[in-house]
């Protein structure tokens, strides 16, 4: 029996970085297959992700980090999208609220939108790290999502029991390891670029944001300034704690070169000698899946999903301890064999991760278990 292509509708927040390049890669898997895909995000994703490119139609839905009274015209205009789908599929609790007041699973009854009997797929690529009001208003949030939801997909088991103790039915969601980047230059051409010479070079990438602790990992090079030759670090990433950074590397005195948003993070990561993560919280972090499948040893905090990533073939601290980074960055310089051994350990971990076919594989199946319909098919509304 021949099953039949599926209308589906995805819809995403602001991303300008796994998140989007999730997407993008679920939606081109999609369309591989034959199925119509709709994605519905702010513009500035389809200019950072080509979403119709990639074979997808993409609707403008500015759907911010907070909620925001625009959501419910927002809302209104997606439920025409909604009605013409067989399942919609949200990536994170903002885009899962907008899809469930634009009449998604189980729905809201607000915004004039009724209920629409079309399952809505949650995926929980973050945790929510605010407190305070903020942070209540944001897990109340959460809950209503799960709730609402047909399922949820964790990134990460954490996120799954998240999602279930708030009351909603939800499964590990397969997210693809990213393939490895071609490098365009070689290691020491890299490195002359950059002002590096013959000392260490400590990489990090990412959003230059709280949740990435940025200053714990300042902290530890600081304590590791005595070392001759100093390490330097190097952080590829903007955001909006850039400022902030730069201050406070001034202000300790720490060796380091801020770079800005990068697109050549392969060339980067082959001429780093160690990957350096201090973030407060991660689900799967798209830099220590690249580090890991090039061989380059990783320094990471044990939170969220990066025990259960890294395993044994790289280093975990605790988070926000600049002591307990700065040891574990010096066994790496101080081991170069014992380093290399849990990287080569890690880059054969890696060949098992699941490929971007086989989490497409996957949500095809949950989408057709939740019961999208086997009627006449008919095309997404114009």
């Amino acid at each position: 029996m021949i099953e039949r292509r599926l209308r589906i509708l995805i819809v995403l927040g602001t991303s300008t970085g796994g998140i989007g390049r999730h997407v993008r890669s679920l939606a081109a898997g999609l369309v591989e297959r034959g199925h119509q895909v709709v994605v519905a995000g702010p513009s500035d994703t389809e200019t950072l992700f080509a979403f119709t490119a990639a074979g997808a139609r993409f609707v403008e839905a500015e759907i911010g980090v907070t909620p925001s009274p625009r959501d419910l015209a927002v809302a209104r205009m997606l439920s025409h999208w909604v009605k013409g789908a067989d399942v919609v599929h949200a990536h994170g609790f903002r885009a899962g609220l907008v899809a469930l007041t634009a009449g998604a699973g189980k729905g809201l009854p607000v915004a004039g939108v009724r209920a629409q009997d079309v399952p809505l797929v949650v995926s929980w690529h973050n945790q929510v790290l605010a407190s305070g009001l903020r942070g209540r208003v944001m897990h109340g949030v959460e809950g209503i999502v799960a709730r609402g939801a047909s399922l949820s997909l964790g990134a990460s088991a954490d996120l799954v029991a998240q999602a279930t103790a708030a009351g909603g039915s939800a499964e590990l969601g397969e997210v693809a390891a990213p393939t490895p980047g071609l490098a365009s230059h070689d290691r020491e051409e890299v490195r002359k670029s950059l002002g590096v010479e013959d000392e260490p070079m400590v990489l990090a990438v990412g959003r230059l944001h709280p949740q990435k602790d940025y200053p714990t990992l300042v902290s530890a090079m600081k304590l590791l300034g005595h070392r001759n030759p100093r390490p330097l670090l190097v952080v590829a990433g903007d955001g909006p704690d850039e400022q902030a950074l730069s201050q406070l590397i001034h202000q300790e005195k720490v060796a380091a070169r801020l770079l800005g948003r990068r697109d050549d993070v392969a060339d980067l990561l082959r001429a780093a000698d160690v990957l350096a993560l201090s973030s407060v919280w991660e689900a799967r972090a798209l830099v220590v899946q690249e580090a890991m499948q090039v061989g380059l040893p990783v320094v990471a905090t044990s939170v969220g999903g990066l025990p259960e990533l890294v395993g044994s073939d790289g280093l975990l601290v605790p988070p926000g301890d600049p002591a307990a980074v700065a040891q574990a960055i010096e066994a790496v310089l101080d081991d170069p064999a014992g380093a290399a051994a849990r990287a080569q350990r890690a880059k054969r971990r890696a060949d098992a991760w699941p490929t971007e076919g086989d989490v497409v594989d996957q949500v095809v199946g949950v989408y057709r278990r939740l019961g999208t319909p086997p009627g006449i098919e008919k095309g997404h509304p114009a």
